[in-house]
C-alpha cells in the first residue's frame, strides 16, 4: 500500500525510508536508519524529482503509482547519480515509457556507466541557467558541481519557491510520517545526524558548497526539499546557519574535543586527568573519545563542532597508534581547518607519536598546535601533572577569550 504525503498542493513525496541498512555507503554507521526522498510534481506535465535506492522499490513504485493516479509520467529530473538516488531510474522509463530525462551533461554521462541502455533519445540535457516551463511552474536549472559529485545540479521552482537541492542540506535518519522540520525537534533529536552526514560525506567540498550558498541567497527560497532527511519549509535559518560555519570549516562553539588512544590505560588516564583540570578551569563544554572504541565518522563530526582539541597517543611499532592515524587522516582529507590542537604522546622507550601527529597536522590548512607536547614514558609521572595542568590554563584562556 501506498504512503505518500502531500508537501504542497501539486507537490507529492513519494520516498521512503530504509531502517533495516545497517551502513550508509557500508561505511558509516546508521542506527536511526535513513531515507531516500523523491518528490512529484503534479503540473500540466508531471516530474519526478530523482529515484530512491532499490532497497524500497516496491515501496516508491506504489507510492509514484498512487500520486499519478492514472496519469504518465512527462519528466524525470536526476539531480545527484549515486545509486542511492539513480537505482531506479531505467526501471521507471519501462514504467513510463514516455518519461524524458532531465539531467546534466555529467550526470547523462554517468547513466551510460551504470546502465548498459541507451537513453540519449530520452533525454533533456540541461545547463546553468536553463528554465523548462511544465505548466504553471518553471523549474530553474543551477549546476552545484562537487557538491559532492561533479555531476551535481539543484532545481528551484519559481512559483513555489522551493528548491530542489539533491544531496545538500540532508541528513542521516530515516522519517517517521512527519516528513518536515517544523514537525520534529530537529536541533535536538536530528542536528547530531546532520553534521555527522554534512562533514563525513559533503566535508571536503566546503569552498564549492560556499558557492552553491552564494547561488542560493540569489533565489527566494521559501522550502527546501533534500535528497535525505525532512523537508525545510519552518526553520531555514538554522540550517543555513550550519551550512555556513561548516562550509567554511569555522568552529560551531568553543569547547574541547579529547580524543585518545591507549593500548592499557595510561594514556587515556593523562587524558581523563586533563578533563578534570579544564574542568576545575571552568570548562563546562568537553567531549572524551577513544577513537578505538568509537566510529571515525563520530570523531569527525565532533571535530567541526570544537575549537580545540587534544589528542593523545601512544606510540606504536615506532610510529602512531593506528586508530589514531586513520581518524587523523580523515581529518585532513575532509579539510578539517582552522582549529587549535594539544599533543600528549606516550611510549616506553621511544615517544615520536606525538611527531607524527604533529607532522599530519602541519599538512592540513591554518591549525595551530600549542607548544609543548606533554610526553610520557609508560605513565603519568607525579612530576608531569604541572605540564599538564599548564595546558588545561592555557586552553581554557583560549576559550575564555
Amino acid at each position: 500500500m501506498y504512503a505518500i504525503r502531500k508537501i504542497q498542493e501539486d507537490l507529492v513525496y513519494v520516498g521512503g525510508s530504509d531502517r533495516r541498512l545497517s551502513r550508509f555507503e557500508n561505511l558509516f554507521p546508521i542506527p536511526r536508519g535513513v531515507s531516500y526522498n523523491s518528490y512529484l510534481l503534479l503540473d500540466e506535465k508531471t516530474v519526478l524529482f530523482d529515484t530512491v535506492d532499490d532497497s524500497i522499490s516496491r515501496q516508491f513504485y506504489e507510492n509514484v503509482e498512487a500520486a499519478l493516479a492514472g496519469r504518465t509520467l512527462d519528466y524525470m529530473v536526476v539531480h545527484h547519480m549515486e545509486p542511492d538516488h539513480c537505482s531506479m531510474i531505467v526501471a521507471l522509463l519501462h514504467r513510463y515509457p514516455e518519461a524524458k530525462i532531465v539531467c546534466s551533461a555529467k550526470a547523462l554521462t554517468m547513466i551510460a556507466q551504470f546502465y548498459a541502455e541507451d537513453v540519449q533519445a530520452r533525454a533533456l540535457v540541461v545547463a546553468e541557467g536553463d528554465k523548462l516551463s511544465t505548466g504553471k511552474h518553471t523549474l530553474h536549472f543551477v549546476m552545484a558541481p562537487m557538491v559532492h559529485w561533479p555531476e551535481v545540479m539543484v532545481t528551484y521552482d519559481e512559483p513555489s519557491k522551493t528548491l530542489f537541492s539533491a544531496d545538500a542540506f540532508g541528513t542521516f535518519g530515516a522519517l517517521a510520517g512527519n516528513i518536515f522540520d517544523d514537525e520534529i525537534d530537529f536541533d535536538s533529536a536530528w542536528m547530531s545526524d546532520a553534521r555527522r552526514y554534512y562533514t563525513n560525506i559533503v566535508g571536503k567540498y566546503g569552498a564549492q558548497v560556499q558557492a552553491l550558498l552564494k547561488k542560493a541567497a540569489a533565489l527566494d527560497i521559501e522550502m527546501i526539499c533534500p535528497l535525505h532527511g525532512p523537508v525545510w519549509r519552518g526553520n531555514l535559518g538554522l540550517l543555513l546557519d550550519k551550512y555556513q560555519k561548516w562550509s567554511t570549516y569555522e568552529p560551531e562553539d568553543k569547547r574541547v574535543m579529547i580524543a585518545y588512544a591507549t593500548m592499557y590505560g595510561n594514556t587515556e588516564n593523562a587524558a581523563c586527568v586533563l578533563a578534570g583540570m579544564l574542568a576545575d578551569c571552568g570548562v563546562h563544554k568537553i567531549a572524551m573519545y577513544d577513537v578505538s572504541g568509537t566510529d571515525v565518522s563520530e570523531l569527525v563530526a565532533e571535530s567541526f563542532q570544537c575549537s580545540h582539541l587534544v589528542l593523545a597517543a601512544p606510540t606504536y611499532n615506532g610510529g602512531l597508534h593506528p586508530r589514531m592515524e586513520t581518524f587523523l587522516n580523515d581529518l585532513k582529507a575532509l579539510n578539517l581547518q582552522n582549529r587549535t590542537v594539544a599533543l600528549i604522546e606516550n611510549g616506553t622507550w621511544a615517544p615520536v607519536s606525538g611527531r607524527h601527529m604533529k607532522a599530519i597536522l602541519e599538512s592540513m590548512k591554518n591549525m595551530t598546535v600549542l607548544d609543548g607536547t606533554v610526553a610520557l614514558k609508560s605513565s603519568l609521572a607525579e612530576g608531569q601533572l604541572g605540564a599538564l595542568a599548564a595546558l588545561a590554563d592555557e586552553i581554557a584562556a583560549q576559550l575564555a577569550e
